[in-house]
């Protein structure tokens, strides 16, 4: 809802400042529609088809040879090149087959059937420029260069350039091209985005701008980076195939309306998507400038660039994989709730501010001191690893060692497969269980089983860790760093981590699964931005970027917070206080 407010699509009465263009709306990224901009353009006026306007065009510039689109699937023009192809013709034949159509339609009423008015129009125009077959509604217009900063031999209709003014604010902008855009019969353009910031004026008929925020670009599904045009949706505007692009269907949520009559302009930002419907005959002109992102980027800052979006995209992704709600847990939290609406009277709940400001050391670490919410949950994890790790020779001390080790061992090597593939939220039990605690309780569970229950705490975080596992432990992790004074902090990872004989293969165990999600998440992009991130597996995509960074280190930020590298040993318990506890909780020690 905060993202869809601020981009908003504005209209504006009164035309801004060049200074307040670029402070409150051009470096805002977002559309804005300015009324009545160009009605002092002597265009306006002498352009207009209901005053002259295309005689006027046709002895002004009507000698000039101009490029248009020539598209069999009219009136829908397509942009990429294999859909159209580019034909040259002068520009007063153009202009003869408006007139002729603008005569069929006003002797008809508006009737005449558009086969018939196809065939009137081509007997009475030169027919050599055009292709057999072809009729003038398949000819558009589009992107006839009147200024062209960076090629000036492309400029074909430079004689209109003392007819149209360039908006006030943007006289100080370096424009890189001023271009015309006609045609003489309804038109639709399909979905593209431009590399330039864009106005688009409006001279005479009327247009409807269909525009969709770069954020919108998985429901859009743009062509393959590598293409040659990339910047161009993939999805038909006619019976789009929803079998192939199935999130094509919802982008139209993402989408904002706006209608252009003679006059208006229209602000489009660079990036933003937009389909543009023209009515039956419309003048347009549209000014393209660099943006001062593109203008200031410089080329040995790329690498950086890429890195810097692909790990914000990817942070995205993940905040996603992470809902804030789901069915699975609060399921669990109603069941905890439960135990703590009937058990209250056993002592204080930890949702209690005033619990939650204890130091940890007055809280108790033995179970019949736990309050009834980190009972349940330290139940429900270790539960959950005995059902799945056996725990023989449990005499001894557990080693902290690779899973090959003899007396930790997964159940059955599917679940242990399992485990390391699970990157769903709703398919890992202890993700589950991890999601719903708060700081204080977190501590608590944590801290009960590295006292009560050390070779459970370590067999959970060696061989049953996930990656969303170890993605939203290390998130409650940073929660208790907010939460908590330095000197708690201190104490926690002490005590948590002293449970562990081997310290830093936790801290591996951990980092291994949050890196694992971060790359998990990095695929997950390729599949929502098709094309525009990868469209291969990881090795291949590592060589494909070589001289920019190895994919795998552009995505893995520095290790996050997961508490002191050094960590004093805690106190092992007996196997008996495990089995007790197991014993009153109707589980069967492993």
């Amino acid at each position: 809802m905060e993202e869809s407010l601020q981009l908003q699509i504005q209209r504006f009465e009164q035309l801004p400042s060049p200074t307040e263009f670029a402070s409150q709306i051009e470096s805002k990224n977002v559309p804005a529609v300015f009324n009545g901009c160009i009605k002092d353009w002597k265009a306006f006026v002498k352009w207009n088809p209901a005053t002259g306007g295309l005689d006027y065009l046709q002895e002004r510039v009507g000698s000039s040879t101009v490029e248009a689109m020539l598209s069999k699937t009219a009136p829908v023009f397509y942009g990429d090149i294999r859909s159209h192809e580019r034909v040259q013709l002068p520009f007063s034949t153009f202009i003869d087959f408006c007139k002729q159509n603008m005569r069929n339609t006003d002797s008809s009423g508006g009737s005449l059937l558009q086969s018939e008015r196809h065939q009137d129009a081509v007997t009475d125009v030169d027919q050599d420029c055009l292709l057999s077959g072809d009729v003038p509604q398949q000819i558009y217009l589009a992107q006839v260069p009147i200024m062209n900063s960076e090629d000036r031999e492309r400029v074909q209709l430079e004689g209109l350039r003392e007819d149209i003014q360039t908006p006030t604010f943007l006289e100080t902008k370096e424009l890189a091209s001023v271009n015309l855009w006609m045609n003489n019969a309804q038109s639709r353009s399909s979905t593209h985005y431009d590399p330039h910031h864009n106005v688009l004026c409006v001279v005479t008929g009327s247009k409807q701008v269909v525009l969709w925020p770069p954020s919108a670009i998985p429901f859009l599904y743009p062509m393959p980076v590598y293409g040659e045009a990339s910047n161009h949706s993939s999805v038909a505007l006619e019976n789009p195939d929803l079998s192939l692009y199935p999130r094509a269907k919802c982008s139209m949520d993402y989408s904002q309306k706006v209608i252009l009559q003679a006059g208006d302009a229209l602000f489009i930002p660079e990036g933003w998507f937009h389909q543009v419907d023209s009515g039956d005959f419309t003048i347009a002109v549209n000014f393209w400038w660099k943006s001062n992102i593109m203008s200031n980027k410089l080329e040995h800052m790329d690498a950086y660039y890429l890195r810097r979006i692909l790990r914000r995209l990817m942070d995205k992704e993940m905040n996603q994989a992470l809902p804030k709600a789901s069915p699975g847990t609060e399921k669990l939290k109603r069941q905890t709730c439960e135990l703590l609406s009937n058990g209250a009277e056993h002592g204080c709940c930890d949702s209690n501010p005033a619990c939650k400001k204890q130091g940890l050391q007055e809280k108790g670490l033995k179970l019949h001191e736990l309050e009834p919410f980190s009972l349940q949950a330290l139940h429900e994890l270790v539960s959950v690893v005995h059902d799945r790790v056996n725990i023989t020779d449990q005499s001894q001390c557990i080693q902290s060692t690779p899973p090959n080790d003899s007396k930790v061992s997964v159940k059955h090597e599917s679940d242990k497969t399992l485990t390391t593939k699970l990157f769903f939220l709703e398919d890992d039990p202890v993700a589950k269980i991890l999601w719903t605690l708060d700081p204080s309780t977190l501590q608590n569970v944590l801290l009960a089983m590295a006292h009560n229950f050390p070779r459970t705490l370590e067999a959970l975080i060696l061989h049953l860790l996930s990656p969303v596992g170890a993605e939203v432990l290390t998130r409650k992790f940073d929660e208790v760093d907010q939460n908590t004074t330095e000197d708690d902090r201190n104490k926690f990872y002490q005590g948590f981590y002293g449970a562990f004989d081997d310290q830093f293969a936790a801290m591996d165990a951990i980092l291994n699964g949050k890196e694992l999600f971060a790359q998990q998440s990095l695929f997950d992009l390729n599949g929502v931005f098709k094309g525009e991130i990868m469209t291969c597996d990881l090795p291949s995509l590592e060589h494909s970027f070589t001289g920019i960074a190895m994919i795998s280190h552009a995505v893995m930020q520095p290790r996050e917070r997961i508490g002191p590298t050094c960590c004093i040993k805690g106190v092992e318990q007996s196997i008996s206080i495990e089995e007790a506890f197991c014993h009153n909780r109707n589980i069967s020690p492993k």
